[in-house]
């Protein structure tokens, strides 16, 4: 079932520089993913126009590869519709030949190893396919890569297994001299690209401002702590402040004797309370008076 494509329109693209990019997609690992591909159509006889999975080694686990044969009259008449990328009809190889190949790439968790965009996150891993010409021997590792006229119609890449719907997520394009260029989603998970052939990705901006945030939620926080620890040690200061001031008076209460004073001439002079202790007998019986005597 072919999904309709947008009309031959340019739509807004932005080219980063080229030093922006950290791309290692280097020619040798190019070699040995589509010498795997070549293999899967010599040992067996394909069909014309059916996608075949390489077998990758153990080294590059997670990677994907496919590769399908097509002739370039079915190309121009249907178009191609295979790995998630759709090829509008009324395209050819240029130059022109009878025969082509298509080699699909998904780089999996391998896409950061590989491309490494300063100031964006890859949202998807990075998928790609590359075309070959086929007229000749498929055992010869040196075929031609070729190009495509796709008439202005723009190549759809659909991105599996993602629900991400972002208005700041955008389309990447990675060209094989490091550049990469920049284009609005205008459907959830669908790229658009005016290239014959490369590797793309969804991508979104680092939250630069989500990181100011935190730095200032972590200045105030810092500085409320500060504020309370200042707090609590001028609590502490002042309480210890006090009872040393309590424990001074009581000291002093303590050590001086309250005394009353009185003038004596000019002269201020303490006097203290006097009391008077009542004299006790140590009898309780009175003497009697008729027996006392002057010459008792």
């Amino acid at each position: 079932m072919w999904r309709s494509h947008p009309s031959p329109v340019r739509h807004w693209t932005e080219k980063l520089p080229t030093p922006s990019i950290k791309n290692n997609f280097d020619q040798s690992l190019d070699t040995i993913l589509h010498d795997h591909a070549f293999r899967v159509m010599i040992h067996r006889k394909p069909h014309t126009g059916a996608l075949y999975n390489a077998s990758l080694p153990a080294n590059l686990a997670g990677m994907k590869v496919s590769v399908v044969g097509l002739r370039s009259k079915t190309l121009w008449r249907k178009g191609a519709n295979f790995s998630d990328f759709i090829i509008p009809p009324k395209t050819l190889p240029v130059p022109y030949l009878k025969r082509l190949l298509i080699v699909y790439h998904n780089l999996g968790n391998w896409s950061t190893l590989y491309y490494n965009l300063s100031g964006f996150k890859l949202m998807s891993p990075v998928v790609g396919f590359l075309v070959y010409d086929a007229t000749s021997h498929l055992s010869d590792k040196n075929l031609s890569r070729i190009e495509l006229n796709t008439m202005g119609y723009p190549i759809s890449i659909q991105f599996q297994n993602s629900t991400l719907d972002n208005q700041r997520t955008k389309c990447a394009t990675f060209g094989a001299f490091g550049e990469v260029f920049l284009s609005e989603m205008r459907l959830p998970n669908v790229c658009y690209s005016s290239r014959s052939q490369g590797h793309f990705s969804m991508v979104v901006p680092f939250e630069k401002k989500q990181n100011i945030r935190f730095w200032i939620m972590g200045f105030v926080v810092g500085l409320v702590g500060l504020i309370l620890v200042g707090l609590v040690g001028t609590m502490a200061v002042r309480s210890l402040l006090v009872g040393k001031r309590s424990r001074e008076m009581e000291n002093d209460a303590d050590e001086e004797e309250v005394l009353q004073t009185y003038w004596l001439s000019s002269t201020k002079m303490p006097r203290a309370e006097v009391t008077r202790t009542q004299p006790a007998l140590e009898g309780t019986t009175l003497p009697n008076p008729k027996q006392l005597s002057w010459y008792a």
